[in-house]
């Protein structure tokens, strides 16, 4: 089935995470008109030449967040958590009825959004992770009060040109990021750990990085392609009394699964220091 264009989008503070959606968006041929803002023309025009885009430097343009908001039926928040009330105050007056508030703003509430533009606009709270670069993120959402059945499949259709969406309530939000949100950095991590241990058996830097990271890539393609639960594909290549197993047996005799359920309440319980302000 084919959808219609999604309407107008104005990204205010494309910084990674939005320049990543400014990306996906232009890729997925999807937006009808996308309008990026950055503070700096050097920002600006890192997405310059993407189809589709419209790419503002504030420094040359000052009313550029209130006139891109002004004109978007979706207007997502990707300014630093600090600079977001600030922003929502400035916008709040020329945004039309209907229009649809994203945050991208990691730690920033929806009852904050709401008490500053009023619980009559809807709010869409966000977690996308870095693969949305490179159309593979796995996005979290979370709808305010006066979020719609359809404003909230629009919301979800606009990050499906980045990746994967799961739809949570609002409190699974920080669980959400200490898995996908941070996972990202605990995959580089156990890839830099393979290549220090092949580095370890006298193979060169570039033998080492090349076996570790295209495993990973591998393995991660199969897991794609084949749709088999990870435990099915670890099965087959763990040959009773093999190797592998040995190998396998060493991992979980270090309680691989008790060490990841730490970092992510650890990471769980930093989020919520961070939401209390300290």
């Amino acid at each position: 089935m084919q959808h219609a264009p999604l309407p107008s989008i104005a990204i205010l503070g494309a910084g990674s995470m939005g320049g990543a959606i400014a990306q996906g968006l232009s890729r997925s041929g999807e937006a009808s008109r996308v309008v990026a803002t950055n503070r700096t023309a050097a920002r600006a025009s890192s997405l310059a030449g993407l189809d589709g885009v419209v790419s503002v430097a504030l420094e040359g343009t000052p009313a550029g967040n209130t006139d891109a908001a002004a004109a978007a039926d979706i207007v997502l928040i990707g300014v630093k958590p600090l600079m977001v009330p600030d922003l929502l105050r400035e916008i709040a007056p020329v945004l039309r009825p209907g229009t649809i508030l994203v945050s991208l703003a990691a730690g920033v509430t929806i009852a904050t959004f709401e008490g500053i533009v009023g619980d009559g606009v809807p709010v869409v709270r966000s977690m996308p992770n870095t693969p949305a670069v490179v159309g593979k993120a796995v996005t979290g959402l979370a709808a305010g009060s006066s979020v719609s059945a359809d404003e909230m499949a629009l919301v979800r259709r606009l990050f499906e040109t980045c990746g994967a969406v799961i739809e949570v309530a609002e409190d699974q939000i920080d669980a959400l990021s200490t898995i996908s949100g941070s996972g990202p950095a605990y995959v580089f991590l156990l890839i830099e750990e393979l290549t220090e241990a092949a580095r370890g058996k006298g193979f060169s830097e570039e033998d080492a990085r090349m076996m570790s990271e295209q495993t990973f890539i591998g393995a991660a393609a199969l897991l794609e392609a084949t749709g088999e639960d990870p435990a099915e594909l670890r099965r087959q290549v763990t040959s009773p009394k093999g190797t592998t197993e040995r190998a396998v047996g060493v991992l979980q005799g270090a309680n691989l699964s008790g060490l990841f359920a730490e970092a992510t309440d650890a990471a769980l319980a930093r989020a919520r220091e961070l939401a209390a302000g300290s």
